[in-house]
């Protein structure tokens, strides 16, 4: 192309004199005075930017380069001649000068408040030497930039813009384009973050159409810390210009370590954290050994970034260590969270005021986050490239040392981190490499060029040409790009594919339709538009979560999944949702998203491939040790850790995958299918096309059935059919076929689709936005379906031909796979077939990501965690969990079932005949009389039966161990051989020949049907020594015969077991654990919420009392049913004055919620303090003056007595009275005490004189002072309302446990369930609660406490002893009408069962039984009645209720809609004590009896 570049290395002494003094005096005057001198990187940036040269600029972060690129501009601005002014006297600009172009806004509004000290020096010493003082104005245009301040940079322009690639696109677009008329510079930051991307791509068009309008050469600088090669990033920079590249790149000093906290990162149960013996969770995870670590590096140090390379570990992260300190030292930073959140942590941490943040990629780039003195890295950064990003925002100033400390996560992940530390400290970057003719990006650019003026093609071409994206663009794929845009293609077929441009093919010339412009400005950019699929519970059930788009792509229906604690399979994918159905304990991959994590690049993979073959090739273990501690920065623990792995892996296989030996390893798992894991170290773009090619090939060529799963170790295979896998050539396609492998199943798969999708939209053929609304994801893939459909049987569509590339190129490196098959078919790379007894280490961390929960200690319950442990295989499961786990596993009932089945005790396996019974002797070997006798369906024909076989010579008595027991007569020879018993005479010759390994035989038999054992229970049962046996079977072990581990619940030593008995407990096991993890019934959840709200507790006095309000806060209770039943149930002993306490020491507030007839209402209870989080917002209506007078009085005085309010409404005192009541239960008014609200629910004795004047006695319901509610008319801020949503959904997890849509519903809050979901989500992101399917027929996204999951499942099963509980039916722990659908006798039974004041229901062990009327005159029964044991229960409650708690006792007139004496049950109710009279069934307690009650 012509392009010349030349080299400065920080190397090189800076010329003399310094660059510095081609400066202003004003300039060299301020910059001396504020530093020291210059930095070698402003030397050489100086140096090349002050000749006008175009110039990237490489240098280290904090090392002054922003600065170096700016201070060049600003003086050549504050030296031009004194601006005019217009009529105010204002100076007119003719437009901007310079345009700072920044990858992120954050890093935008830092540029801009670092430029406010140069500016300001410059006009003090402008001053100083006498001269015009500068003027020089500063605007930033983002997306947030406020419309009237876009406005007013069209107006006035500023000298310096700062914005972002899509705002210059849309300023190019737009009117605003006339002040870019007079740029002479542009500064392009973090440009390595651009360059390799379709973004930059996009914003080299931007710089080409912005060099159009200027009319002549601009100026171009680069800024980056991080690229290679320079060469590649200058084109992309310059496109056809002379870029000077000048290289300050000297490397920063690095202190790096590599922290493992673990001796052996295998066994995690040895960490000890001091206090009782470990759980499981510590036992099964490498996480309770970081938390403490983490915890001291953050105390150790003013301000920490631990970054992570997922957001939800970035929330559990957070979480658990601030649990850990007891305080909050750190917040989760990442993109998920607002902006306004986002800015309010960074400045807290800038201030000091913050230790640490937990992040993502969020802070990799270049934003000034202050004096950051550690940076912390959990698990490998996945790149080089990444590791220097991060590490680099520690001591990020000049000369500063980063320090950084990474923590692998397991063994395969300490590999990787020991290869970029090494790679950090030389420098060894990623290559950079430049996408080449993006056309989708293209397409968008020409719509938008189009649009401000007509363009000739060829002026078009020569432009885009002059890009490095694109100087390779063909004239006929441009014109294939043009032809799309001007609607070539079919109209009929193409419908919903408007043309954006109009081709005048005689002139040549392009120009615009009427509404490309408006397309162009609202889809302005690259960025793709993803999102979330819903995911639904059947088709049309209720929604259980989200899922990220790019996972979907990768699922396919009969997968599952977690999501929160419960596994769903996957039964059908839409167009917008995911349609699951329950897969409950059965294992599941984790959701990700694609965003968060990157894959390892080919020259990464090489490099970990090249350091694996150098250790192992050092043969001195001290030396290999020495060289990871001081080369690569590992500690003690982790050189210990990574020569175990790779020594590991070198005794299992033979071989350990390295960059010039790829290890095929095949294997059987616990099922008996093969396995085939292809180990390299070339990273998951070169392993996700292999596999797809290998699916390919095998699917079509040989009928295998196969499931592939890659990472960037390798890939796994799994064989169904159990048949013998194919060949090693096989998995190798050949280098010529491969992209016709891959690209033949490409276009069919949800990837494909899904990039067309973002490409047709990037292209404006499928627009994602329109003026003012955003197409919904559903309408645009249902869109893009369409098209491609169509566009699919044109093969030189532009958009289908971008795809490929992209899918070919950017998402997988197919060149690189391709290049690896070549190396393999040259012997370049060696392939070492390999077959083993079971997974190698390397293999099992291939395989660990699928199994990533369980590092993740306490995220499900523990039903969960031991179902899908159960699921994996052993030695997956002994590296995540370690030996002892299994014993927690395995189910103690299960194992005593499978024992006897063995033995064939079970019943269904008796012998019910002699045949029978000499099949249980071929099975189960020597048995005696009593043991036979055991196993046999009719004892007494015991002797018979062995009659008859000793006859037909098929069984013999023997002695054995000194006492007589039957065996099978063929088994004579083998236990003559193997226990020394002499065989009886009269045995055929041909069972008496020498039987090799009979001891062996005879242990494997006693294997096959015995559950786990150990070597002294067959040695004592044959009186064989037991070293003998024991040496035995270890040589079934090394034969891969049996099994050697911990097994037996509750044992103590290790034992031996038979592989199908193991997988026989498994399978037992995890039935029975999976009938713990499915969801409970609703009557299960109501027992559950009975004794989760504490009904019948025995506990009293006020502290109980403050206990049970934090349960009920927040939610409406009808007044008249507060202390009359919803506080006795819960409260032993309960009286008023426990509430009066507590309000009149400021502890608890309360506040109308509803009027319920004259004399009743809703009242909530709050604490005081958390008022302003329930309180309502809405101004109280005032209908009449009364009220208004009241508001006035109240809001003017404070608090007042109501005989205060009288005077100040001048009004009647009954007038007053009855306006004061509608202020309380608008919630707008409240009172010190909770008097006026029972006097007011509360029966009167009698009936009193009304009201009537000012100097009457007053009413009881006015005692007490009355204040407004605080927060009644407060305008809250976004803070206030994200507290308020926060302080309502912890209510919601106090009072229901487990929080469903249809419970939060019921309550009728403002805004439903969808309005607290948001932070239910987070709270479950940050491990507070969890999500799952507990409670059946309820809506799919519940979200419970961990301790109430666990107590939710207890109640399974129905007590032995029935429990009968009486309720008020809106009482929170009395779930049906609300959370659980009333139990129903038939589908047309529609009798209104309200949760209303009065009503009230009996329940037998949760299921309602009888539901008593709010006038408590009629009675209705539920299908539970119909059992006569409960109805009998229920009935008694009735009269306990009566006679306690009624003294006039209870009249029922109605039962079941009918006259009460007609009823079936009049009957029991006579017999209970009610007696018929002309009011139906009456029941009148006796004064004895109600004395005795009480």
């Amino acid at each position: 192309m012509g392009v010349a570049f030349w080299h400065n290395t920080g190397m090189t002494a800076p010329a003399t004199p310094s660059a510095l003094d081609r400066f202003s005096p004003a300039a060299r005057a301020w910059f001396r005075d504020t530093f020291a001198a210059p930095t070698p990187a402003q030397e050489i940036g100086w140096d090349a930017i002050s000749r006008g040269e175009h110039t990237l600029l490489l240098a280290p972060t904090g090392s002054g380069k922003t600065l170096a690129a700016f201070l060049w501009c600003l003086d050549r601005l504050a030296a031009r001649p004194p601006l005019p002014l217009d009529k105010r006297g204002r100076p007119v600009r003719a437009g901007v000068s310079v345009v700072y172009v920044s990858p992120i806004k954050a890093l935008s509004y830092d540029i801009e408040r670092n430029l406010r000290a140069p500016l300001a020096g410059l006009r003090i010493a402008a001053a100083r030497e006498g001269l015009p003082l500068p003027d020089i104005t500063v605007a930033t245009r983002t997306g947030d930039t406020p419309t009237r301040e876009r406005e007013d940079i069209r107006k006035d322009p500023p000298d310096i813009l700062i914005t972002t690639p899509e705002s210059l696109y849309l300023m190019l677009t737009s009117r605003s384009r006339e002040v870019l008329a007079s740029v002479e510079t542009v500064i392009v930051d973090e440009i390595h973050t651009m360059a390799a991307t379709k973004r930059g791509a996009h914003l080299a068009l931007s710089l080409e159409r912005l060099e159009r309008l200027v009319g002549r050469p601009f100026q171009r600088i680069g800024l980056s810390a991080t690229q290679r090669p320079l060469e590649e990033v200058a084109k992309y920079l310059g496109g056809d210009r002379p870029v000077r590249i000048a290289d300050a790149g000297a490397r920063r000093d690095l202190d790096l370590k590599v922290v493992v906290p673990l001796e052996d990162m295998t066994r995690p149960a040895g960490f000890a954290v001091g206090g009782p013996e470990p759980g499981p969770e510590q036992r099964s995870s490498i996480w309770p050994a970081l938390y403490p670590e983490l915890l001291d590096l953050v105390r150790a140090h003013r301000s920490t970034l631990i970054f992570v390379n997922n957001r939800r570990l970035a929330e559990r992260l957070a979480a658990r260590i601030n649990e850990l300190a007891g305080e909050e030292l750190l917040r989760a930073h990442h993109g998920s969270i607002s902006r306004e959140q986002r800015l309010e942590i960074e400045e807290r941490l800038k201030a000091g005021m913050l230790p640490g943040l937990v992040c993502t990629s969020s802070m990799e780039l270049g934003v000034d986050m202050g004096a950051v003195d550690l940076v912390i890295q959990v698990e490998s950064p996945k790149s080089v490239a990444r590791g220097l990003q991060r590490v680099g925002r520690a001591g990020h100033q000049v000369g500063g040392t980063s320090t950084g400390r990474i923590f692998p996560k397991y063994r395969g992940d300490l590999l990787e981190c020991a290869v970029v530390t090494g790679r950090m400290r030389s420098g060894l970057i990623e290559k950079t490499e430049v996408p080449k003719n993006p056309l989708d990006v293209l397409a968008q650019q020409v719509v938008a060029a189009c649009a401000v003026e007509d363009l000739a093609v060829d002026e078009l071409l020569a432009m885009v040409r002059r890009t490095y994206s694109f100087a390779t663009l063909s004239r006929e794929q441009l014109e294939g790009v043009l032809g799309m845009l001007a609607g070539q293609y079919p109209s009929d077929e193409f419908a919903d594919l408007k043309p954006r441009i109009i081709w005048d093919r005689e002139a040549n010339v392009l120009s615009s339709r009427r509404d490309a412009k408006t397309v162009a400005v609202v889809n302005a950019g690259t960025i793709p538009d993803r999102g979330l699929y819903g995911v639904f519970l059947g088709v049309g059930g209720p929604r259980v979560g989200e899922l990220d788009e790019e996972m979907v792509y990768e699922c396919r229906p009969g997968e599952t999944f977690l999501l929160g604690a419960t596994t769903w399979r996957i039964e059908h994918i839409t167009r917008d949702q995911v349609i699951v159905s329950p897969a409950p304990g059965e294992p599941g991959k984790m959701p990700f998203w694609k965003g968060d994590g990157v894959g390892r690049p080919l020259e990464f993979g090489k490099a970990i491939g090249a350091f694996t073959r150098e250790i192992l090739a050092v043969r001195d273990p001290e030396a290999a040790m020495h060289r990871l501690v001081a080369e690569h920065d590992l500690d003690e623990n982790g050189a210990r850790n990574l020569m175990a792995y790779l020594e590991d892996e070198q005794e299992a296989t033979g071989a350990v995958p390295t960059d010039r030996t790829i290890v095929v390893q095949r294997f059987r798992d616990e099922l008996g299918d093969w396995r085939i894991v292809i180990l390299t170290p070339f990273g998951g773009r070169v392993h996700a096309p292999w596999a797809q090619a290998i699916e390919g090939m095998l699917v079509e060529r040989t009928g295998f059935d196969v499931q592939t799963i890659w990472s960037d170790d390798g890939i796994a295979i799994r064989f169904a059919s159990g048949d013998e896998p194919p060949p090693t050539e096989a998995l190798f396609p050949s280098p010529e076929e491969v992209e016709k492998l891959v690209v033949s199943r490409l276009a069919n798969t949800a990837l494909f689709a899904a990039r067309f999708r973002e490409n047709a939209g990037r292209a404006l053929l499928l627009p994602r936005r329109r003026p003012g609304a955003r197409s919904p994801l559903w309408a645009q893939r249902q869109r893009s379906a369409n098209l491609l459909a169509v566009a699919s049987r044109y093969g030189s569509f532009p958009i289908i031909l971008e795809t490929y590339r992209e899918c070919l190129r950017d998402v997988f490196d197919l060149p690189g796979l391709v290049e690896v098959l070549a190396a393999v078919r040259g012997r370049e790379i060696d392939v070492r077939p390999v077959e083993t007894r079971e997974a190698s280490p390397f293999a099992r961390s291939l395989l660990f990501d699928y199994v990533a929960a369980y590092m993740y200690e306490g995220d499900a319950p523990l039903a969960e965690r031991r179902a899908q442990a159960l699921t994996l295989d052993r030695n997956l499961l002994r590296d995540l969990l370690g030996e002892a786990e299994l014993r927690e596993l395995l189910d103690a009932g299960a194992v005593e079932e499978v024992e006897l089945e063995l033995q064939c005790l079970a019943p269904a396996r008796k012998a019910r005949n002699a045949d029978q019974l000499h099949d249980l002797l071929r099975r189960l070997g020597d048995l005696d009389q009593a043991e036979m006798a055991a196993r046999v369906t009719e004892p007494g024909a015991l002797g018979e039966w062995l009659a008859v076989l000793q006859a037909s010579r098929r069984a013999c008595p023997v002695r054995v161990a000194g006492e007589e027991r039957w065996i099978p007569m063929e088994d004579a020879g083998r236990y003559r051989d193997g226990l020394g018993v002499a065989a009886p005479l009269g045995v055929p010759e041909v069972f008496l020949r020498p039987t090799p390994d009979a001891l062996d035989g005879l242990l494997s038999r006693y294997a096959r049907t015995h559950g786990p054992f150990v070597a002294r229970a067959p040695a004592a049962r044959w009186a064989v020594p037991e070293s003998m046996v024991r040496e035995a079977l270890r040589e079934l072990d090394a034969a891969g015969t049996l099994l050697h581990g911990d097994f037996r619940p509750g044992g103590t030593e290790r034992e031996w077991c038979d592989p199908g008995v193991l997988r026989m407990l498994k399978q037992r096991s995890l039935a029975r654990i999976r009938r713990d993890v499915e969801p409970v019934t609703g009557a299960a959840y109501a027992r559950f919420l009975q004794r989760w709200h504490g009904i019948g507790s025995a506990s009293q006095g006020i502290d109980r009392l403050r206990d049970v309000l934090l349960q009920v806060e927040g939610l409406p209770i009808p007044a008249s049913v507060l202390e009359r039943e919803a506080l006795p149930v819960r409260v032993a002993g309960y009286e008023p004055a426990l509430l009066d306490q507590l309000g009149a020491g400021g502890e608890v507030a309360w506040f109308g919620a509803g009027r319920l007839g004259r004399d009743d209402g809703r009242v909530v209870l709050v604490r005081r303090d958390m008022l302003d989080h329930f309180a309502p917002r809405a101004e109280p209506e005032a209908p009449a003056p009364a009220h208004r007078s009241i508001v006035d009085a109240l809001t003017a005085r404070g608090a007042l007595f109501f005989t205060d309010l009288v005077a100040a409404a001048s009004a009647p005192l009954g007038e007053v009275l009855e306006a004061l009541w509608d202020l309380v239960w608008q919630g707008a008014v409240t009172n010190d005490t909770f008097a006026p609200v029972r006097a007011l629910s509360w029966a009167r004795k009698g009936p009193g004189p009304a009201p009537r004047g000012r100097l009457g006695r007053l009413p009881p319901e006015s005692a007490g002072r009355w204040s407004l509610v605080r927060g009644t008319s407060a305008t809250p801020g976004a803070a206030a309302s994200t507290a308020r949503v926060h302080a309502v959904a912890q209510s919601l997890i106090e009072r229901h446990g487990i929080v469903t849509r249809e419970g939060v519903n019921a309550e009728e809050l403002p805004g439903g369930f969808s309005s607290v979901y948001p932070v239910l989500k987070a709270m479950e992101d940050a491990g507070r609660v969890r999500r799952g399917y507990f409670i059946e027929g309820l809506g799919a996204a519940q979200f419970g406490l961990p301790a109430a999951v666990e107590r939710l499942r207890a109640e399974r099963e129905t007590p032995e002893q029935p429990v009968v509980t009486l309720l008020a039916a809106c009482d929170p722990a009395q779930p049906y009408g609300a959370a659980v659908p009333w139990p129903r006798r038939e589908d047309d039974d529609r009798r209104p069962l309200a949760r209303a004041a009065g009503a009230r229901v009996v329940l037998v062990d949760g299921e309602p039984v009888l539901y008593i009327e709010r006038s408590g005159r009629g009675l209705l029964s539920l299908p539970r009645a119909e059992d006569s044991d409960a109805l009998e229960l229920a009935i008694r409650a009735l009269v306990a209720d009566a006679t306690t708690n009624r003294s006039r006792g209870l009249a029922i007139d109605r039962i079941d809609g009918r006259p009460a004496a007609e009823s079936p049950f009049a009957g029991r109710l006579k017999a209970a004590g009610f007696t018929a009279g002309y009011r139906g069934l009456t029941y009148r307690p006796s004064r004895f009896e109600a004395i005795v009650r009480a």
